[in-house]
Order: C-alpha cells, then sequence, then structure tokens
C-alpha cells in the first residue's frame, strides 16, 4: 500500500464515504472549505492506496513551515482493525519528514462515546504520538492535544503553533468565539456548532 495526494474527485468520494458517517457536525468541514484550502495550498490530502482502491485518508492542515494539524484519520468501513490507520501514520511520517504534526483528539471526560475516545487516545499512544501538558476547545468540542516528531516540543511552542494554524484562516471575531488553546477548565463551555459557523 502507498500513501498518495489524491485527486480532487477522490478526496470528494472519501469525504462522502469514510468521513461524513464517521464525524459529528462540530468536526467535519464541508467538503467545499476542504476543497477550496486543497487548492490554496494550505491542504494535504493523503490516502492509502490499495492498488486503485482508497483504504483510508489522512488530511493534514498546514501551518508554518515545518507544522501541520492532522485533521482526518480516518480509514474505510472495510478495511477497520487491518492495521490501515498504524500503517498511514508511518507513512504519514516518512512523507512529511521533519514536520511536527499536530492531532486534536476527544477528550473522553465530555466525549459522547467516552470507551471510543480512550481507544483513540491508545492507538496514537501506540504509534508513537507524544501527549501535550494543555487541551483545546475548538467549536464545543473539548480535545486531547498530541504530536507526533522525532523528540519532545515544548508545550508553549505547540500551542503557538497550534493556535497560528487556526487563526491564519479564521477571521478574528470567529477564531475568539469558537477557539480556545489552551482550553481553560474554568471557562464555561463554547457552544458545539458547525465548523462553518459565522
Amino acid at each position: 500500500m502507498k500513501l498518495k495526494l489524491a485527486s480532487p474527485e477522490q478526496v470528494a468520494m472519501v469525504y462522502e464515504r469514510d468521513l461524513k458517517p464517521s464525524f459529528p457536525p462540530s468536526e467535519l468541514k464541508p467538503l467545499a472549505n476542504i476543497q477550496a484550502m486543497c487548492r490554496d495550498g494550505c491542504y494535504q490530502p493523503w490516502c492509502l492506496f490499495d492498488g486503485e482502491e482508497i483504504a483510508g485518508e489522512c488530511f493534514l492542515w498546514l501551518g508554518r513551515p515545518g507544522w501541520a494539524l492532522l485533521d482526518y484519520l480516518c480509514v474505510a468501513e472495510d478495511r477497520r482493525n487491518s492495521g490501515a490507520g498504524a500503517l498511514m501514520l508511518k507513512l504519514l511520517r516518512q512523507a512529511e519528514g521533519d514536520t511536527v504534526i499536530l492531532v486534536e483528539s476527544e477528550a473522553p471526560v465530555h466525549a459522547p462515546d467516552p470507551a471510543m475516545a480512550e481507544r483513540r487516545l491508545g492507538f496514537y499512544a501506540r504509534n508513537g504520538l507524544r501527549t501535550a501538558g494543555y487541551d483545546t476547545d475548538v467549536f464545543g468540542a473539548h480535545y486531547k492535544t498530541l504530536y507526533l516528531s522525532e523528540g519532545p516540543v515544548p508545550d508553549g511552542r505547540l500551542m503557538e503553533e497550534n493556535c497560528f494554524i487556526y487563526r491564519d484562516r479564521f477571521p478574528k471575531e470567529k477564531y475568539e468565539r469558537y477557539v480556545r488553546i489552551p482550553r481553560d477548565p474554568a471557562a464555561g463551555p463554547i457552544r458545539q456548532v458547525p465548523w462553518n459557523e459565522d
């Protein structure tokens, strides 16, 4: 199997087949936004190809050089529990070289399915991701922050680059309303809204 950048048509296909059934509205960007980000050069739609078939996808939202956010990692339904997710992370690490890849994974304490959220965190830990010392609150969803890198990175630097990825794309008012990095446990919750809320 090989990790390759998908065509616009392939991105649309996996969006409908894999992402829409797997992610709630507050976590799922509209397809038009993803396609626009690809055209703008700030999005890498990596897909795992088994011959002509796409077994899964790991889309990267690019920040400053050397930094990215793993926006979506998803395995096709008929390929789950086959090791495809672990293989994608391994190949992504090879493809992206020295890039520090940030990951936001649902915090079990506020997840609709805490057991599933714990399994995701375990999956990332088994595949070499480190846990940062801060959480985030994005569009009303509470995330643990993890990252994939060659070595430890200070939390201050991680937060700076994590913030930049959102600030670079969102208007100031939208960022201030829907993004909290780091998450403040004492602050009131952000209303959970779809990603494209104005």
